[in-house]
């Protein structure tokens, strides 16, 4: 019995969505003297010993018999401020969750608190409390629905000693309406034990499961709502963010076929919902016409924030899906998987009687009590924004080379990056590597073949999907066959043509149409679409015709998208990099473009590939290659600037001046 068997109990359920979403819940190990609980704002699944708040329970025992304000606001001011002076020395800097009082009521070591949807199937029934009679007999405990915190505690205490009376023993399972379930156990294995009794239970009462397969839907109409919510949300202030990410599956097209069969989840069924999620989704009609649609989004959003006082996270349409809303990709994310879960409540109640909102006076509580507004700040919170916070970018051939390199320095500004390449398994590798170095949702990968016109229309919809819309777009797929007029075949020309000219013209065409639409929405937003050319661009390339030509075509192409898209605040420039020597373009033993010129001879009197990369070092005037984060500095400048379109900016290091 130890706190390191209490890491180990957290993290086990902490990380099982089936039991924990969003950090909730809690846990607890305790001895005579001292109560370890989880802090406030800290996540069961990956939390460290460091991580538990360290009680002295003989001053816990002393909030029992402290008389509080009758005052609701008050008294949880003052029951906060006796539970801070409970804790020992050593952690005086850190909060303990709320519920640390109904912790200590239990006699045994370990305590633990979670909302699994199943459970709260049956603690949102109508019928809950009479259903967990009949299946649970005296092995459990019921507690009505009532206000969180101190009033919760004594409620629990009052029940555990009615319980103990009538039984001869307190309660090793309670459940809470509206709110989940305690398990109480001395060791671990009697812990899991209970666990696993008590779903077996539920399982065999369960009469219908959430159907979350997947369903046809209007994509079109699902992408372009998207970017439009986005900006509606969005604040006027220049650093304000906003990222929406879009669900939808049978269960919920279920529910949004129309505002009657949306009854089951209009309201909410506990805390954590309310915390995450609003206490309330925002359901609006569909329109035929896609403009009619924004003026009915814009007009039901208006009446929502009119109505409440901020805006909604969770937006249902109507025969379509919902979306998540939130200022980070975290925080929509958070907040479509805890709406996730209020849909499997709202499924599991049909067996319990149907559902049960929480009470209006506890909603309102909730939403304005000062315990939950930390724990949601504190889950939420994040560093300090970048240069690039919250953007949202899409980089093809972002799997290696350059655009790998330019992905990693733009997520570690804080941008939310699309790896687009048709090698799916190297960007979804790239994708979990940036997640890991930077937070999860930062990165996404998606197979796209850039020289198709259908593959490149979906990349740009699944992105919208993810994330809401498109700030950034980088075109840096790229080919090159090296060759001399004599041995380049047509075959091999018409390739780099594809890949280097008419793909950039594929994804400018698809990544404007939805930058267009957050310049309707917000006449004052830029976005950037960002070539990623070449020195070849700038100068010929002996016995390189195919390649350069490419890029001095797509600079043509860049200036002529610039003229057109400059009055929807679209930004259009080319970055020109020198020679990227370190990269698998050049490196690659076999297909690199060392080897390659050294067969071209483009390299005269060169017998290595060693000279060949000597020669090239040799023509810059700082004497070394480009790097990523190169590059990745002259996009930032793109970005950041709102001055300059249709650019073809070098960065070569002196190799190329403009003249």
């Amino acid at each position: 019995m130890s706190v390191a068997e209490l890491v180990k109990m957290s993290n086990k359920y902490g990380s099982d969505p089936e039991f924990v979403l969003a950090g909730g819940g809690n846990t607890s190990y305790k001895t005579d003297k001292e109560l370890y609980i989880k802090g406030s704002g800290t996540t069961l699944a990956t939390i460290k010993e460091a991580g538990f708040v360290k009680m002295n329970r003989e001053k816990l025992a002393k909030l029992w018999t402290t008389e509080y304000s009758a005052d609701t606001a008050v008294r949880e001011s003052e029951v906060l401020a006796d539970l801070m002076a409970a804790r020992f020395p050593e952690d005086m800097n850190k909060r303990p969750s709320v519920e640390t009082l109904l912790h200590d009521l239990f006699a045994e070591t370990y305590v633990l608190h979670v909302h699994p949807p199943m459970v709260n199937g049956l603690t949102c029934g109508q019928k809950g409390e009479a259903e967990m009679n009949r299946i649970f007999g005296n092995d459990a405990a019921w507690i009505n629905e009532t206000k969180p915190g101190y009033i919760l505690a004594l409620e629990t205490k009052n029940v555990m000693e009615a319980h103990k009376a009538k039984t001869g023993k307190y309660p090793q399972i309670i459940f809470i309406q509206n709110h989940g379930i305690f398990f109480s156990a001395n060791t671990m294995e009697e812990l899991d034990a209970i666990v696993a009794d008590v779903f077996a239970k539920l399982r065999a009462n369960v009469k219908r499961t959430p159907d979350f397969s997947d369903v046809e839907f209007d994509m079109e109409k699902a992408v372009a709502i998207a970017p439009a919510l986005r900006m509606m949300l969005m604040a006027d202030d220049e650093n304000a963010t906003s990222i929406v990410t879009f669900r939808t599956n049978a269960e919920v097209m279920g529910l949004c076929k129309d505002k009657q069969s949306m009854a089951p989840v209009m309201s909410t069924y506990s805390p954590d919902h309310i915390v995450y999620c609003k206490h309330e989704p925002l359901f609006v009609e569909a329109c035929d016409e896609i403009e009619a649609q924004y003026e009915a989004l814009a007009k039901a959003l208006d009446e929502y924030m009119a109505r409440n006082g901020h805006a909604p996270k969770i937006v249902f349409v109507e025969g379509l899906g919902f979306y998540a809303c939130g200022k980070t990709k975290k925080e929509a994310d958070i907040a479509a998987d805890v709406f996730m879960d209020e849909i499997k409540i709202s499924v599991y109640a049909e067996s319990f009687g149907g559902h049960r909102f929480m009470a209006e006076e506890n909603i309102d509580f909730i939403r304005n009590w000062e315990v939950e507004s930390y724990r949601q700040k504190v889950s939420l919170s994040g560093a300090a924004p970048k240069r690039l916070n919250e953007k949202i970018a899409i980089i093809t051939g972002g799997a290696q080379g350059f655009g790998r390199g330019i992905a990693e320095e733009m997520a570690a500004q804080g941008c939310n990056v699309v790896i687009a390449d048709l090698n799916e398994d190297g960007a979804k590798t790239t994708a979990k590597e940036i997640e890991q170095a930077n937070t999860v949702g930062r990165a996404a990968a998606v197979k796209v073949d850039a020289g198709n016109e259908e593959s490149v229309c979906a990349m740009v919809a699944k992105t919208v999907l993810l994330y809401g819309g498109l700030d950034i777009f980088v075109n840096n797929a790229g080919i090159v066959k090296a060759g001399t007029l004599d041995e380049m075949t047509a075959q091999a020309f018409d390739l780099v043509t594809k890949i280097n000219y008419t793909a950039y013209f594929f994804g400018a065409k698809y990544s404007s149409k939805i930058m267009k639409i957050q310049h309707k929405i917000k006449n004052n937003y830029y976005s950037d679409i960002i070539q990623i050319n070449s020195k070849s661009g700038l100068t010929g390339s002996n016995k390189n015709f195919a390649y350069a030509g490419s890029k001095f075509g797509g600079i043509g192409l860049t200036q002529s998208f610039a003229l057109e898209l400059a009055e929807y605040n679209i930004k259009v420039n080319s970055i020109c990099p020198g020679n990227y020597l370190e990269g698998p373009l050049w490196m690659d033993p076999v297909k690199g473009l060392f080897v390659q010129y050294l067969n071209a001879g483009k390299v005269p009197g060169a017998k290595t590939v060693e000279d060949v990369k000597r020669f090239y070092e040799a023509k810059v005037p700082l004497n070394r290659g480009c790097l990523p984060i190169d590059v990745a500095r002259a996009l930032f400048y793109i970005v950041e600037q709102k001055y300059e379109t249709g650019q073809a900016i070098p960065v070569t290091g002196g190799q190329e001046m403009l003249k």
